[in-house]
């Protein structure tokens, strides 16, 4: 008897014997600024159609944030279920020999594993060995969405022949750089099913509203299109296998968009990523969470409950499976996020705790000399580096871009996009006190080794001597003038 009219005849939706067979379906988009969608407030109508369809289908979490908003260390804390400095995967770096991985135990509960796309980025174990794995360049660049659709097909069809269920992880290419440009299609990628104008742009908040910035994010909202294509032929895969009321299906990204100010950073909108979750029978459709901060650390601790497979006793995250069935979870009030090692191994350290209400940062590289920089500028800051010539608000920040300040505090209810940082204001001392000292008490139950850096911050020397420790020698491009030299800067921090 098939085993979904077996399941519906003995009324199981979440007993043991159907939670070992029940599919687990991850797709994760790359570099995908949140708002983008719809759903999540997105005003450019129609950019995600599959996926606000989907969102209605089971459970919005409004407060989903990854841990690190990097894509290698990102999907090594959905292998491995550990922050990054508790699995050494702290950068585009193995995690340490011998941590465990999700692929392996599923695998030893009798599913299959498999993989489209972003392979070696998430796979940080040598022990992680897929079952079924096909790399961007087997899938137009990573950016075709009938490839992806063909591929899921016969996975699917694998995994009924063998009579096994799975643990499937898609992961689109898109929207990450390059961004879609209709009139020069990378190789293999296609089209998406529509194209946008620089008028037709939404310009995040956090950035200015400039011409060039306008061009290029045109083209970053023709790649999220695609994408939005590509997730709707892998649910199109699902349906027509027959086996989408038995698969809970969970969409994020991997971190926020690729411009200044976002990715690779703990501002807000770096780390904050759209959480999705479809599960037929156990989330009520239509549903949705407001309250509580929820991020990839505990995917696998969800999955293994759902699932029934055995797994790591001790594991960095929890399950959400009590969310899902609206239910309420204490201590999810806090978020805790962090960026070690960018592209090139460079250590960046930053940690960020934030509430619904207020965000404090400590970037303990930043020490007037260390100019900061990634692979996520382009045409967005050229743009601002050329509106700076003439506009000093736009220079403001294209300075704290490079050489950040070793403490930020927000007010994210007034000002989610990070503008003002309120380190100096005389009226905000006690909640800066009050954060500053929950980061430190996270870090020391964590066992950040960037603990003695915060409780050493006044004193340079010893900061330095943990980031060398930690991190080893830095990478560093020296400022022609550090802030202290900045008289104008100087008096930007004073007010």
């Amino acid at each position: 008897m098939p085993y979904k009219i077996l399941s519906l005849l003995l009324g199981v939706a979440f007993s043991t014997s159907a939670a070992q067979r029940t599919n687990v379906l991850l797709f994760t988009a790359d570099d995908l600024h949140a708002e983008s969608l719809g759903v999540y407030g997105g005003k450019v109508a129609g950019l995600t159609p599959n996926l606000d369809r989907f969102a209605f289908q089971g459970m919005l979490f409004n407060r989903g944030h990854v841990n690190v908003a990097i894509c290698a260390p990102c999907r090594a804390v959905i292998a491995t279920g550990f922050l990054s400095h508790n699995s050494g995967a702290m950068g585009f770096m193995k995690a340490r020999p011998g941590t465990p991985d999700i692929v392996t135990a599923f695998q030893s509960g009798g599913y299959l594993a498999g993989i489209l796309g972003k392979v070696s980025h998430s796979t940080p174990t040598t022990s992680m060995k897929w079952d079924y794995s096909f790399d961007q360049k087997d899938l137009g660049n990573g950016r075709n969405p009938q490839i992806y659709y063909e591929r899921c097909v016969a996975f699917f069809k694998r995994c009924r022949e063998e009579k096994k269920p799975f643990y499937f992880m898609v992961n689109s290419h898109d929207p990450h750089r390059p961004y879609c440009d209709p009139k020069k299609l990378t190789k293999g990628a296609a089209m998406p099913s529509r194209t946008y104008k620089p008028d037709e742009v939404e310009v995040p908040g956090f950035l200015p509203d400039l011409p060039g910035a306008r061009a290029e994010l045109a083209q970053y909202q023709n790649s999220t299109r695609r994408l939005d294509d590509t997730f709707g032929k892998v649910m199109q895969a699902l349906e027509e296998s027959g086996q989408a009321d038995n698969t809970i299906v969970f969409f994020m990204s991997d971190n926020g968009i690729a411009v200044p100010f976002a990715k690779c950073n703990t501002w807000f909108h770096s780390s904050r990523t759209p959480f999705l979750v479809r599960w037929p029978g156990n989330v009520r459709p239509g549903s949705r969470n407001d309250t509580h901060f929820v991020s990839p650390v505990d995917l696998m601790p969800t999955f293994l409950e759902i699932t029934g497979v055995s797994g790591p006793k001790r594991l960095d995250g929890r399950s959400i499976v009590s969310l899902l069935q609206g239910k309420s979870q204490d201590t999810r009030e806090f978020m805790f996020t962090q960026i070690d090692s960018k592209a090139g191994n460079d250590g960046v350290p930053m940690r960020c705790v934030q509430d619904a209400k207020f965000g404090y940062i400590y970037n303990p590289f930043s020490d007037g000399k260390h100019v900061y920089r990634n692979n996520n500028e382009g045409k967005t800051f050229a743009a601002m580096a050329a509106a700076a010539k003439t506009n000093p608000d736009i220079a403001a920040r294209i300075d704290l871009f490079r050489m950040r300040v070793p403490e930020e505090f927000y007010d994210l209810e007034k000002d989610p996009n990070c503008l003002n940082n309120l380190i100096g204001h005389t009226d905000y001392q006690k909640q800066i006190h009050d954060y500053r000292k929950r980061l430190e008490s996270w870090m020391k139950r964590t066992g950040d080794p960037m603990l003695a850096a915060l409780q050493n911050k006044d004193d340079r020397a010893k900061v330095d001597a943990v980031l060398l420790k930690t991190y080893g020698p830095p990478k560093v491009k020296k400022a022609k003038k550090t802030r202290n030299d900045n008289p104008k800067r100087k008096k930007r921090e004073q007010k």
